[in-house]
Protein backbone atom coordinates (compact mmCIF):
# COMPACT_ATOMS: atom_id res chain seq x y z
CA UNK A 1 0.00 0.00 0.00
CA UNK A 2 1.82 3.24 -0.97
CA UNK A 3 2.26 5.49 1.82
CA UNK A 4 -0.61 8.77 1.81
CA UNK A 5 0.16 11.75 0.19
CA UNK A 6 0.95 15.08 2.73
CA UNK A 7 1.74 18.23 0.91
CA UNK A 8 0.64 21.75 0.56
CA UNK A 9 -1.39 22.59 -1.99
CA UNK A 10 -1.69 25.76 -4.40
CA UNK A 11 -5.40 24.60 -4.47
CA UNK A 12 -8.25 23.11 -2.41
CA UNK A 13 -9.58 19.63 -3.59
CA UNK A 14 -13.67 20.18 -3.50
CA UNK A 15 -15.29 18.76 -0.66
CA UNK A 16 -14.97 18.62 2.94
CA UNK A 17 -12.00 20.54 4.86
CA UNK A 18 -11.38 19.00 8.67
CA UNK A 19 -9.31 20.78 11.11
CA UNK A 20 -6.97 19.05 13.54
CA UNK A 21 -5.52 19.97 16.45
CA UNK A 22 -4.21 18.60 20.05
CA UNK A 23 -4.36 19.23 23.84
CA UNK A 24 -1.99 17.53 26.32
CA UNK A 25 1.83 17.23 24.89
CA UNK A 26 3.33 19.11 28.03
CA UNK A 27 1.88 17.91 30.98
CA UNK A 28 3.57 15.24 32.98
CA UNK A 29 0.28 12.75 33.45
CA UNK A 30 -2.73 11.60 31.34
CA UNK A 31 -3.25 11.20 27.53
CA UNK A 32 -2.62 13.24 24.69
CA UNK A 33 -6.01 14.25 23.07
CA UNK A 34 -6.39 15.05 19.30
CA UNK A 35 -10.11 16.57 17.99
CA UNK A 36 -11.08 16.57 14.46
CA UNK A 37 -13.57 19.11 13.36
CA UNK A 38 -15.91 19.69 9.82
CA UNK A 39 -17.51 23.01 10.45
CA UNK A 40 -20.49 24.22 8.74
CA UNK A 41 -20.34 26.62 6.73
CA UNK A 42 -24.19 27.56 7.01
CA UNK A 43 -24.40 27.28 10.62
CA UNK A 44 -21.50 29.61 11.48
CA UNK A 45 -19.81 29.66 15.32
CA UNK A 46 -18.78 33.70 16.56
CA UNK A 47 -15.78 33.66 18.60
CA UNK A 48 -13.58 30.39 17.61
CA UNK A 49 -9.85 31.39 18.67
CA UNK A 50 -6.88 29.34 19.85
CA UNK A 51 -8.38 27.63 22.59
CA UNK A 52 -5.05 29.09 25.00
CA UNK A 53 -6.19 32.77 24.84
CA UNK A 54 -9.99 31.94 25.98
CA UNK A 55 -11.39 31.67 29.64
CA UNK A 56 -12.16 27.86 30.61
CA UNK A 57 -16.13 28.77 30.70
CA UNK A 58 -15.67 30.35 27.14
CA UNK A 59 -14.30 27.41 26.01
CA UNK A 60 -17.18 25.00 27.66
CA UNK A 61 -19.49 27.66 26.16
CA UNK A 62 -17.70 27.20 22.42
CA UNK A 63 -17.49 23.23 23.08
CA UNK A 64 -21.25 22.98 23.22
CA UNK A 65 -21.69 25.24 20.29
CA UNK A 66 -19.34 23.61 18.17
CA UNK A 67 -20.96 19.70 18.94
CA UNK A 68 -23.88 21.33 18.11
CA UNK A 69 -23.63 22.85 15.31
CA UNK A 70 -20.75 21.24 13.07
CA UNK A 71 -20.94 18.86 10.50
CA UNK A 72 -18.79 16.03 12.98
CA UNK A 73 -16.41 15.99 14.96
CA UNK A 74 -14.27 13.21 16.98
CA UNK A 75 -11.43 13.08 19.35
CA UNK A 76 -8.66 10.84 19.80
CA UNK A 77 -6.31 10.01 22.62
CA UNK A 78 -2.58 7.95 23.12
CA UNK A 79 -2.46 6.93 26.35
CA UNK A 80 0.06 7.16 29.06
CA UNK A 81 1.57 3.43 27.77
CA UNK A 82 1.74 4.60 24.66
CA UNK A 83 3.60 7.98 25.27
CA UNK A 84 6.29 5.73 27.16
CA UNK A 85 6.84 3.27 23.95
CA UNK A 86 6.06 5.27 21.15
CA UNK A 87 7.51 9.12 22.73
CA UNK A 88 5.66 12.04 23.02
CA UNK A 89 5.60 13.25 19.29
CA UNK A 90 4.52 10.07 17.84
CA UNK A 91 1.93 9.56 20.45
CA UNK A 92 0.61 12.94 19.62
CA UNK A 93 0.44 11.63 15.76
CA UNK A 94 -1.38 8.32 16.63
CA UNK A 95 -3.75 10.37 18.85
CA UNK A 96 -4.48 12.73 15.61
CA UNK A 97 -4.23 9.78 13.02
CA UNK A 98 -7.52 8.40 15.55
CA UNK A 99 -9.30 11.45 15.22
CA UNK A 100 -9.88 11.50 11.79
CA UNK A 101 -9.84 8.45 11.24
CA UNK A 102 -13.42 8.59 14.05
CA UNK A 103 -15.21 11.32 11.75
CA UNK A 104 -18.30 10.27 10.66
CA UNK A 105 -17.81 12.03 7.21
CA UNK A 106 -14.63 11.70 5.27
CA UNK A 107 -12.79 15.20 4.44
CA UNK A 108 -11.22 15.93 0.92
CA UNK A 109 -8.70 17.56 3.16
CA UNK A 110 -7.23 17.64 6.74
CA UNK A 111 -5.56 21.02 8.46
CA UNK A 112 -3.04 20.20 11.29
CA UNK A 113 -2.01 22.80 13.57
CA UNK A 114 1.35 22.61 13.61
CA UNK A 115 4.68 21.72 11.36
CA UNK A 116 4.44 17.91 11.18
CA UNK A 117 1.73 15.80 10.15
CA UNK A 118 0.24 12.48 10.96
CA UNK A 119 -0.25 9.56 8.82
CA UNK A 120 -3.53 10.26 6.67
CA UNK A 121 -5.05 8.20 3.95
CA UNK A 122 -6.42 11.92 3.03
CA UNK A 123 -4.36 15.48 2.03
CA UNK A 124 -2.99 17.14 4.73
CA UNK A 125 -1.61 20.45 5.56
CA UNK A 126 0.53 21.81 8.44
CA UNK A 127 -0.58 25.08 9.12
CA UNK A 128 1.76 26.98 11.64
CA UNK A 129 -0.53 28.73 14.56
CA UNK A 130 -3.17 27.49 12.82
CA UNK A 131 -5.39 27.31 16.03
CA UNK A 132 -5.93 31.13 15.39
CA UNK A 133 -5.53 31.45 11.95
CA UNK A 134 -8.42 28.66 10.62
CA UNK A 135 -11.96 28.06 12.27
CA UNK A 136 -11.92 24.39 11.87
CA UNK A 137 -8.62 24.10 13.87
CA UNK A 138 -9.17 26.50 16.17
CA UNK A 139 -12.75 24.39 16.38
CA UNK A 140 -10.85 21.82 17.04
CA UNK A 141 -8.14 22.79 19.97
CA UNK A 142 -11.23 23.55 22.16
CA UNK A 143 -12.87 20.29 21.87
CA UNK A 144 -9.48 18.79 22.48
CA UNK A 145 -8.73 21.20 25.45
CA UNK A 146 -12.26 21.17 26.92
CA UNK A 147 -12.41 16.86 26.87
CA UNK A 148 -8.61 16.65 27.94
CA UNK A 149 -9.53 19.58 30.92
CA UNK A 150 -12.19 17.16 32.00
CA UNK A 151 -10.82 14.44 31.74
CA UNK A 152 -8.17 16.06 34.31
CA UNK A 153 -11.22 16.87 36.68
CA UNK A 154 -12.39 13.13 36.61
CA UNK A 155 -8.67 11.78 37.80
CA UNK A 156 -8.90 14.46 40.70
CA UNK A 157 -11.98 12.83 41.80
CA UNK A 158 -9.65 9.85 41.93
CA UNK A 159 -6.11 11.27 43.02
CA UNK A 160 -7.04 14.56 44.88
CA UNK A 161 -3.75 15.29 46.46
CA UNK A 162 -2.13 16.07 42.98
CA UNK A 163 -4.53 18.62 42.40
CA UNK A 164 -5.01 17.62 38.76
CA UNK A 165 -8.38 20.12 38.76
CA UNK A 166 -6.09 23.04 38.85
CA UNK A 167 -2.94 22.69 36.91
CA UNK A 168 -4.76 20.18 34.33
CA UNK A 169 -1.05 17.67 34.88
CA UNK A 170 1.17 20.48 34.02
CA UNK A 171 4.54 20.50 35.95
CA UNK A 172 3.71 23.65 38.25
CA UNK A 173 4.95 23.72 41.64
CA UNK A 174 1.78 22.15 43.48
CA UNK A 175 2.51 19.65 40.91
CA UNK A 176 6.09 18.63 41.70
CA UNK A 177 5.36 19.07 45.47
CA UNK A 178 2.16 16.61 45.26
CA UNK A 179 4.95 14.21 43.23
CA UNK A 180 7.70 14.73 45.90
CA UNK A 181 5.11 13.83 48.66
CA UNK A 182 3.00 10.86 47.08
CA UNK A 183 5.05 9.47 43.98
CA UNK A 184 3.60 8.82 40.74
CA UNK A 185 -0.03 7.63 40.09
CA UNK A 186 -0.45 5.20 37.95
CA UNK A 187 -1.43 8.04 34.96
CA UNK A 188 1.87 9.65 35.12
CA UNK A 189 4.40 9.94 32.63
CA UNK A 190 7.26 7.93 34.22
CA UNK A 191 9.21 8.74 30.94
CA UNK A 192 8.87 12.35 31.63
CA UNK A 193 11.79 14.24 33.51
CA UNK A 194 10.26 15.33 36.62
CA UNK A 195 8.49 12.29 37.35
CA UNK A 196 11.42 9.63 36.25
CA UNK A 197 14.05 11.41 38.30
CA UNK A 198 11.65 10.93 41.07
CA UNK A 199 11.94 6.85 40.55
CA UNK A 200 15.50 6.96 40.65
CA UNK A 201 15.81 9.20 43.86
Amino acid sequence: MPAPVQCALDWDPVGLIAGVDEAGRGPLAGPVVAAAVILDDARPIAGLADSKVLTALRRERLYDEIRAKALCCSIGEAGVEEIERLNILQATMLAMQRAVEGLRLKPAKVLVDGNRLPRLEVLCEAIVGGDAKVAAISAASIIAKVHRDRWCDALHAQFPQYGFDRHKGYGTAEHLEALRVHGPCPEHRRGFAPVAALLVA
